[in-house]
């Protein structure tokens, strides 16, 4: 299993509309190593939904629900999207500020490449996301 992050400005959607939709797809995605880490989701992977821009933190989980497909809002086939449901919206949120300063979380690649929408995320770093949540 991989675990993943995914970003969106609230104002744009946010984890609330997430979970009144029940299902969304994540489409999109113009940047091509965001792309590939979306070609690389595997069915029932997590991922951890961040509000990006305002708030600034990790505020729920999500699970992929089906593979990457062609981005149906473009016809270039270099762009794909996955199908995500929401799983929970977490207790307590994770800020960037509490990101940046754990000694797991730090070396994430939200913190690396802070302009890529789709990240990576290690099975320590997402268990620590989740104890910090008060959801381990």
């Amino acid at each position: 299993m991989n675990y993943w992050l995914v970003k969106s400005e609230p104002f744009k959607y946010s984890f609330d509309q997430f979970l009144s939709d029940k299902k969304t797809i994540w489409d999109g995605v113009r940047n091509y190593q965001a792309r590939n880490n979306l070609r690389a989701m595997r069915k029932n992977d997590f991922a951890l939904f961040y509000h990006s821009n305002e708030g600034k933190e990790i505020v729920g989980l999500a699970q992929i629900v089906k593979e990457s497909y062609q981005d149906p809002t473009t016809e270039d086939t270099n762009w794909v999207v996955v199908e995500l449901k929401p799983v929970k919206k977490f207790k307590k949120t994770i800020t960037l500020e509490q990101i940046k300063s754990d000694p797991v979380l730090s070396g994430m690649e939200l913190v690396r490449l802070m302009r890529l929408s789709v990240t990576q995320v290690t099975e320590e770093q997402f268990n620590r996301v989740l104890l910090l949540a008060g959801e381990a």
